[in-house]
């Protein structure tokens, strides 16, 4: 099948997330222009060997851009570009919140899609020194791609699943949705939950240290084992939880969540978390995302 992005603009290029996309992307076979206003951020690429390209001059040619950029910026950046994209042209976004909040300047001749990445799994077999190193992602350990292309014809998504590979390589599966169910994702499931599970976690260590005087590496020991072995009792069911273990679940969830918890899952929820994300005062929501 041929390849429908043969000139793809990188946008923010040398940030944090732009760094670690480049760095993949040069082994892609479509023209790559890096694209980076900082001038700090320009000049380690170019200590890299990446020449760095003028958005302004090379957008009208490009049928990929890239949105490396904070989500608080998207709505402002993609004012700016997407006036100025060719016809047919796809604006790709890594993450959903400015997509789903309808941030992201429309333009009917333009097709919108957003690529984020799951990251390495807790269960990913992991056979190298290398793989072991990369808990992100994108280097050597293997992860799935979540992503949302609605408007798209097959041949471009087609296409555009080949450069989400490259991107985040190396990538074992990318999983199509919508942008409302990929919000569902993130932030609900990943960082109103896992995220904050982790950080509570951490203050519950700390607290533990603190209250019984118990060394830092006891403590740590302890709860790094019960972290593996919880979730694999949990997710893969390898033995069950012990009758005093469930016990102690149980009187953990009574003392600690609310009972209307999984209220995070409603939309009108969701929309009130993505709003203080974008640090804006609601979400405009599209009524075809709704």
């Amino acid at each position: 099948m041929d390849n429908v992005y043969q000139h793809i603009a990188l946008v923010g290029a040398g940030g944090k997330m732009g760094m670690r996309i480049s760095a993949n992307l040069e082994a892609s076979e479509s023209h790559v222009y890096y694209c980076e206003n900082a001038p700090a951020a320009q000049e380690t690429m170019r200590e890299l060997g990446r020449e760095v390209s003028d958005i302004e001059q090379v957008i009208a040619q490009c049928d990929l851009v890239i949105l490396a950029v904070p989500d608080i910026v998207l709505g402002k950046v993609s004012e700016q570009l997407v006036p100025r994209m060719k016809t047919g042209a796809t604006v790709l976004t890594l993450d959903p919140a400015a997509a789903y909040a309808n941030l992201l300047h429309q333009r009917d001749e333009i097709h919108y899609a957003v690529a984020h990445p799951c990251h390495p799994s807790v269960f990913l077999e992991r056979r190298s020194d290398e793989e072991w190193a990369d808990a992100f992602g994108g280097s050597a350990a293997a992860q799935s791609v979540a992503a949302a292309f609605e408007q798209g014809s097959e041949a471009e998504r087609a296409s555009l699943e080949t450069v989400i590979c490259q991107m985040y390589g190396p990538v074992d599966k990318v999983h199509w949705m919508t942008v409302t169910q990929l919000a569902y994702l993130e932030p609900t499931l990943v960082e109103t939950v896992a995220c904050m599970v982790g950080t509570f976690m951490k203050e519950a260590l700390d607290e533990t240290v603190a209250r019984t005087g118990v060394s830092q590496e006891a403590a740590e020991a302890m709860l790094y084992g019960h972290i593996q072995i919880a979730l694999a009792v949990a997710f893969r069911s390898t033995n069950p939880f012990s009758d005093a273990c469930m016990i102690a679940i149980d009187y953990g969830r009574e003392n600690i969540l609310k009972d209307d918890w999984k209220k995070i899952f409603e939309q009108e929820e969701l929309d009130k978390v993505i709003a203080r994300m974008l640090k804006i005062d609601q979400v405009r929501r599209d009524p075809q995302l709704s």
